[in-house]
């Protein structure tokens, strides 16, 4: 297949080229490469798709004879970026993949959910493009693929997605933490929570299988669904430490400043109230068509390698600080009993 890839340098989209050259694939990326260069192996056409259609250009007409290409994958966060390139492109693609979210969902309480739940209204153009409006910005993009698109259309609905090279930093905190020092961990007492990630290599496994097998239609890309506390106990356990544990309720943390979920001065993972389902989305119908997970454990090993090599003391994304921690479980320790 000649497949184009609107996108990979980065994470998910470089970890989809190398799994398309695994393949045997004919692969071409379209990036800018500010940070990075695609795999080894891959062509590269150098672009910037804020120029608008003039970007695409260069791949217009291009692929596997008059059907055009084989396959086009994209990875856009931005409406008008995938609307330009399905305008530019779709009509001469035999298979069009959107790396979509489960944050297109419009309900996120409850466990189980497939991908019948409704979705969020598409973001209305000309808003301005924050990540408070991700879920919007990506029903957007998955209106424009079936309008442009149609019967062609892959709407892969990513989860959390970790593993080795993650740069969100949420995933791999929890091991790293465990793995940087015996002092006492501070951790949200949400025990029975359910945790689900996918890993990026299985999910770009699946984006590639799916184009091959011209897979079409809303799929819930997510993994395993694991408790909370067997999601720690894991991390410490390979970790190797001897670090205590201590559970402090959520509405204590987030009156001290601890934030939900990820970004600076987080505890990631931990989901504020009414998010029951937002880590326990159903995956029945993607690994019927032919999703393929490995075992979350071997997620995690991978991740504490991969933490260990980038530095487990190294400035993060997400996650406590240790100074805001200790800080923290001082205030917490420090309560009458």
């Amino acid at each position: 297949m000649r497949i184009l890839i609107l996108g990979g340098t980065a994470f998910l989209s470089a970890e989809i080229a190398r799994r398309a050259l695994i393949s045997g694939h004919d692969v071409t990326c379209l990036a800018r490469g500010t940070l990075a260069a695609p795999p080894a192996g891959a062509t590269w056409v150098r672009a910037d798709r804020s120029q608008g259609k003039a970007a695409y250009a260069p791949v217009a007409g291009e692929g596997s004879g008059a059907a055009g290409w084989d396959a086009v994958i994209d990875v856009a966060r931005d409406p008008v970026h995938a609307r330009e390139a399905l305008e530019a492109l779709a009509g001469a693609a035999r298979h069009w993949t959107v790396i979509s979210s489960c944050s297109v969902y419009a309900d996120h309480s409850v466990a189980g959910a497939a991908e019948n739940a409704p979705v969020l209204p598409p973001l209305a153009p000309g808003s301005e493009l924050t990540m408070e409006h991700y879920g919007e910005a990506k029903s957007a993009i998955e209106h424009w693929a079936l309008a442009l698109a149609g019967d062609k259309a892959h709407l892969c609905r990513a989860g959390l997605i970790g593993g080795p090279g993650d740069g969100s930093d949420r995933y791999g905190y929890w091991p790293a933490r465990f793995a940087r020092d015996d002092d006492p961990v501070l951790v949200p007492d949400i025990p029975a929570d359910p945790t689900q990630i996918i890993d990026v290599r299985d999910l770009a496994a699946w984006v590639v299988a799916a184009a091959e097998m011209q897979v079409t239609g809303a799929l819930n890309a997510v993994g395993e669904i694991v408790p909370f506390a067997s999601y720690l106990q894991a991390c410490r356990q390979l970790a190797g430490g001897n670090s205590r544990m201590v559970a402090a309720p959520g509405e204590w943390l987030a009156g001290r400043g601890v934030n939900y979920w990820a970004g600076p001065d987080s505890l990631p993972l931990w989901l504020p109230p009414g998010h029951d389902g937002f880590a326990a989305r159903s995956n029945t119908a993607a690994t019927a068509a032919g999703l393929r997970l490995r075992p979350w454990t071997q997620t995690l090993r991978d991740t504490l390698e991969d933490e260990r090599r980038r530095g487990l003391s190294r400035e993060r994304k997400a996650g406590l600080s240790p100074e805001k921690e200790r800080t923290v479980l001082a205030d917490y320790q420090a309560q009458p009993a």
